[in-house]
């Protein structure tokens, strides 16, 4: 039997919705905000942990039914779908205003991952998130080309300004240098350049920053990954045997310096024939999966070779702004909400831990 409507009634209806990711009721996450009641129209917001939730929809949706089968007397019923981007339970001093920080990371060169990189930031920006891209590739730095951006930085207050486009602020070392002139530097220099763009950066506000780590898992790396406060980080690989070895190096990695490895992502992951449709595994397929399963760590998606990808790449257009109905792309915006899922999750099973503030400067 329906109970009659009261603010007491619609939350103890809406205390059988679940967020299907941290397995808890919306109400006692507190995600119920703003509740009201007026001649049968009852209205609230969902506040969610982040923007690019993705079963923001299906949350929608259960929250609807279960008050329409619990509640008697509701006339109409207005969701407002919110986010409000927890805080990685480190905070570090080196960058005061950022919420989180992931990297993107792969043991070997060659498997596309500034390309996702890339697709991912611009992702989280396009669901509503506030977003930055360091480009932490100091003797390779291909962002610039694949943000479509040939400026200069300028320095305000003593502060490098991010430059910015299709909606994140990026950093990288090929805004200050020759494109054509090779960056011949030794471990130090790199680790200390990439301290510089977290200190000497006005980032300002956001929910996340994206680090586009270099390949690799040599000192250099391990350096790198132990001098940037990280929230997570995502493994990108391709599905052969080579590569999947050298993606378990960048597991292994992560795991000395206590980053959560939030998921891989399998790239380059199959190749489909735009005139007849046949599917094609050109470098093998379910590789990324795999490794997934066998590490224990979540399968985060696959993305297939694509021409657009690569052109996109090349003119400085992310295939998720070129071609955002795409089926590629769709597939790139699942995998980055997924991510950020993740992270979510993260804060979520360390809440009850306290709160810890470092320094790098010491």
């Amino acid at each position: 039997m329906k109970k009659p409507l009261s603010e007491t009634n619609v939350l103890e209806a809406l205390k059988l919705v679940k967020d299907p990711d941290l397995h808890r009721d919306i109400v006692s996450l507190n995600f119920i905000k703003d509740l009201t009641i007026d001649k049968g129209e009852v209205q609230f917001k969902i506040e969610l942990t982040t923007p690019s939730c993705p079963v923001k929809d299906e949350l929608k949706a259960a929250a609807e039914h279960a008050i329409m089968d619990q509640v008697d007397g509701v006339k109409k019923i207005v969701i407002e779908m919110t986010s409000n981007v927890r805080s990685a339970p480190k905070r570090v001093n080196l960058l005061p205003g950022v919420k989180n920080t992931i990297a993107v990371a792969s043991g070997k060169g060659g498997v596309g991952k500034s390309t996702v990189a890339v697709n991912l930031a611009v992702s989280l920006a396009l669901d509503g998130a506030k977003v930055g891209l360091l480009d932490a590739d100091i003797y390779g730095p291909s962002i610039p080309l694949m943000m479509g951006i040939d400026k200069r930085p300028q320095l305000v207050n003593q502060k490098l300004q991010p430059l910015e486009a299709h909606g994140i602020k990026v950093m990288s070392i090929g805004f200050l240098v020759d494109s054509m002139q090779a960056v011949i530097w030794r471990g130090p220099m790199v680790s200390g350049a990439v301290k510089q763009f977290m200190s000497d950066v006005e980032w300002g506000e956001l929910d996340y920053l994206v680090f586009d780590l270099p390949p690799g898992t040599g000192d250099i790396h391990l350096t790198l990954v132990q001098t940037i406060p990280l929230s997570g980080a995502v493994i990108v690989t391709t599905p052969q045997d080579i590569s999947l070895a050298d993606a378990r190096k960048a597991y292994a990695m992560f795991g000395k310096v206590k980053v959560p490895i939030l998921g891989i992502i399998e790239n380059m992951s199959y190749h489909i024939c735009s005139s007849c449709g046949h599917r094609e595994n050109i470098f093998d397929t379910g590789g990324g999966e795999k490794a997934a399963g066998e590490l224990g760590t979540p399968f985060l998606g696959a993305i297939p070779i694509y021409m657009p990808i690569r052109v996109g790449g090349d003119t400085g257009k992310p295939i998720v702004v070129m071609e955002p109905k795409a089926d590629q792309s769709q597939k790139i915006r699942h995998i980055a909400r997924s991510m950020a899922a993740q992270l979510s999750i993260r804060q979520f099973e360390s809440a009850a831990k306290p709160e810890i503030e470092i320094s790098l400067n010491a």
